[in-house]
This record gives C-alpha cells, structure tokens and sequence, in this order.
C-alpha cells in the first residue's frame, strides 16, 4: 500500500500526485518587470525573492498549466508555500489570471490546489488588490459554464482561502491542513484551532469533504466527470431519469388518504438512501450550506450513472428539512445548472422545521431560495416524491410540471391533523380530513399536481 502522501508536498509534487503518468504542460504569462524592491521599495525584498527561488526552485508562489486528472483533461494551478508562504503579490496574481484565463479559452475545467499565507505583506495594497482579480476571473468561469474544484492543503488562510479556495463550486481539503480566513499569527490567542482545521471547516458545512491524499487522485478525477467538461446550461443534456419505485411491504395504492398517510410515515418504507444508492454507481456529496450550517436530513451532490451520465441531486431524508437544507439543495441546483447537468429531487418531509432555531437561522428565506433556483434553472429537473410531502416545505423542492410520485407518498397543503385542529373538528375526523384534501398518489395524478404514478 502506497505511503500516505506528506501534508506539505511542493506545488510540483501536488500536482504530480493527480497527474500521475499522464503528465503536465506548464504555462506562463507574459513577462513582467518589478521596480526595486517591489511596488513599495520594500528594503530586502528582492533578496528575500532570491532566497525563495534558491529554495524551491520556482521564481513565483503558483505553478500553473494542462494536465489531465483521470480521463479529463484540466488546468491545474498549484501554489508553492516554500516561496514566501505561498503569499498573492502581484506576479502571483498575473498567473493566477492567466490559469483561470487558460481555462476559460479551452473551456476546461479548473483544479486548483492551494496552500497559501495570504496577501504578501512587501507589496502592501497592490499585492491584496489580487484578490479583486482572481474573484473577477473565477467570475468569467462561473458565467461561462466551466467547473471549479479547490483542494485545500496546510495552510489555507487569508485571501487565498477566500478566493482561491472557498470561492469554488467544490472544495476538498487534506486531512489535518490549517484552513480559514484568519492565519495562525493573526487570530484571537484563546480562538479553537478546531474552528481552523480542515476538520472543522467541514463540520460547520464550509468544506465538501476531508479526503486523504491518497484519495486524492481518484476523487478530483470522479468530480471531474461529475461536474461535466466545458458544460453549458445553454445545451443542457437530457432530463434526469425516473429512479425505480423501491420494494415496499405494502403493494397497490392506498384506499383512503389515512392508508396513504400511514403508509408514507412507515418505517418500513425505504427512504432517500435506498433510492440514490440504487439510481447511481458513484456518488460525490456536496456537503452544507457555505454559512456555517448543514443538514443531515437533506442529502445533495452530484452522481454517475451506470451509463456514465452526470447527474446532480438534492433528496430529503423523512425529517423536517432545516434552513440550512434548502440552502444547500439550492447551492447545488443552481451549480448543477451552471453546468448543464439535469437534476433529481427527492421529496420526502413532514415539512420545514418550525422550531425557534429555523426561524432565527432564515427557513422562510432559505425555502424562497429553492423555490426560485428551482424556478430560474435551464437545465430539466426531475422530482420522485417518495414519502411525505408535507406543504411548502416539500414543494419548494418539486419541480412544476415534472413532478411523479410513489405508491408510499402522498403530497398535501397541510398535514390532515393540523387541517383537523384548524377546522376545529375532533381527532376522529382526521382520517376524513384526509379524504377531503386528496393527498393520495392517484388524487394527484388526477388533479395535475403528478405526471405519474412510479411502481
């Protein structure tokens, strides 16, 4: 078994390790000439440039060029810590803007591979003005349909991690690296360094996963496949197939709206996890809502199919889906979008969260968001409701016109039991209440809320 690759690997060597035998053509930008000492006449500057080279051999902090990272070709660019921390001056962001550049004229994906202190301190106000510049390339990425995925290594802090590496559809992070926006030298002395690990960042839903590095080289090369290659929402492909009805241990369709009711809150009833790991053979999550929240009953991410087709989805787990849930279905619909890849939604809810929590963190917010990703999206989306469909909460997921159904689900403007409460009628008359909001499968098709029943 191949040694565990080290935390602190050279620009070269990160980008060897996902290249592998397949090579990598390294670019530059055009030449630029620096006055003495840099643009702040910084004394000693210069040498400290010159010892930096001597060091690592590279005469800049980022690497860039084509390589191809399983069976797809990207650009890669690779920062080099070892030369003055891996800092953003103004020669840096020169061939930052020429990478995302690169990218953009060869409609390729970008993998960039980040460990960086920050701004460079010896060029003052020029070298943080290069974030203005890196934000606007990732931008002209972003509105041409192109792919972007960090892997963040030790360290990520400062404008780099706010650029470079948040600022991508997809961010990986090395186990154990350092990441966040404040360096170790700059934060609070009493701060939890837990809060600035790869580890953390991933737990508070800033980071999609922690992946070792010997994985490294296979998952970038599964995103790559996943996320699409020069991708364009303006040629979207096919809509995203109907997954199967899962075995269930009651067959035909409910007699009544309680039966249907009763059989979407069985336990027995398979759930998100059953569907997806039927509908594909891999499957990349996305993971939180980029505000320091995540929701572990909504699943999101994008797939292959047995086919090798991409698709992106976002499925309830049965619980009351968080505001932080919405945030992440609609970060990744809106991506998938972006890209051209046809996306599945699974409804399955009792409805939004209600508690005090929900409100303070932004539910009625984060539900107006999916409605309207959902609403704005080009490329087609497909919705299975395969439980319950509880109001607002399950809709601001249904896409209008392709919606289908199971024989387990049911969809209603209200749970029967509140709609009972409301109407003041006794718990008895519940199963009635039911029956009168048509919620079954059928009633659905019949009122055009459905296109079909899936068995």
């Amino acid at each position: 078994m191949p040694a565990e690759p080290s935390l602190r690997m050279t620009a070269r060597e990160t980008i060897a390790l996902l290249t592998g035998g397949a090579g990598f053509t390294e670019h530059r930008p055009p030449p630029r000439t620096l006055p003495p000492d840099g643009p702040l006449g910084w004394a000693g500057y210069d040498a400290a440039r010159e010892r930096a080279a001597e060091r690592t051999g590279e005469d800049e902090s980022v690497v860039y060029g084509t390589g191809v990272v399983g069976d797809r070709e990207c650009v890669l660019l690779s920062f080099e810590f070892g030369f003055l921390g891996g800092s953003l001056g103004q020669l840096t962001g020169d061939r930052l803007e020429a990478a995302y550049g690169l990218a953009l004229s060869r409609r390729l994906p970008l993998v960039a591979l980040v460990a960086t202190g920050g701004s460079r301190m010896q060029e003052g106000m020029v070298a943080l003005t290069q974030l203005q510049r890196v934000a606007a390339a990732s931008a002209r990425l972003r509105t041409a349909g192109l792919a972007q995925i960090a892997v963040v290594r030790d360290p990520t802090t400062g404008g780099g991690w706010a650029t470079v590496g948040a600022g991508a559809d997809v961010v990986l992070a090395l186990p154990g690296a350092q990441v966040g926006f404040a360096g170790s030298r700059v934060r609070p002395p009493d701060a939890d360094p837990y809060a600035y690990s790869a580890e953390g960042q991933f737990a508070a839903g800033q980071a999609d996963a922690v992946v070792p590095g010997a994985e490294l080289p296979a998952t970038v090369a599964l995103w790559l496949r996943a996320l699409g290659a020069g991708g364009s929402c303006e040629a979207p492909r096919s809509a995203a197939p109907l997954p199967r009805a899962r075995p269930s241990s009651t067959s035909g369709l409910p007699a009544s709206g309680r039966e249907a009711v009763e059989r979407a809150r069985s336990p027995q009833r398979p759930r998100a996890e059953a569907y997806l790991a039927d509908y594909f053979t891999v499957r990349l999550p996305l993971h939180g809502d980029r505000c320091g929240g995540s929701d572990p009953g909504l699943l999101s991410g994008f797939g292959l199919r047995a086919d090798g087709q991409p698709v992106a989805y976002a499925a309830q787990c049965g619980t009351a889906t968080r505001p932080a849930g919405y945030r992440a279905a609609a970060r990744t619909i809106r991506l998938a979008d972006r890209l051209g890849v046809p996306v599945l939604t699974l409804v399955d809810t009792p409805g939004a969260a209600n508690d005090a929590e929900a409100e303070r963190t932004g539910a009625g917010a984060a539900i107006a968001d999916t409605f309207a990703a959902i609403a704005a999206a080009r490329v087609p989306v497909t919705t299975l409701v395969i439980g319950e469909g509880g109001s607002g909460g399950a809709l601001a997921l249904a896409a209008p016109g392709n919606t289908h159904v199971t024989a387990d689900s049911y969809f209603s403007v209200i749970a029967p039991e509140l709609a009972a409460a409301i109407l003041k009628r006794p718990p008895a008359e519940t199963g009635a209440t039911a029956d009168q909001l048509r919620l079954r499968p059928q009633d659905l098709v019949e009122l055009g809320i459905a296109r079909s029943i899936v068995s």
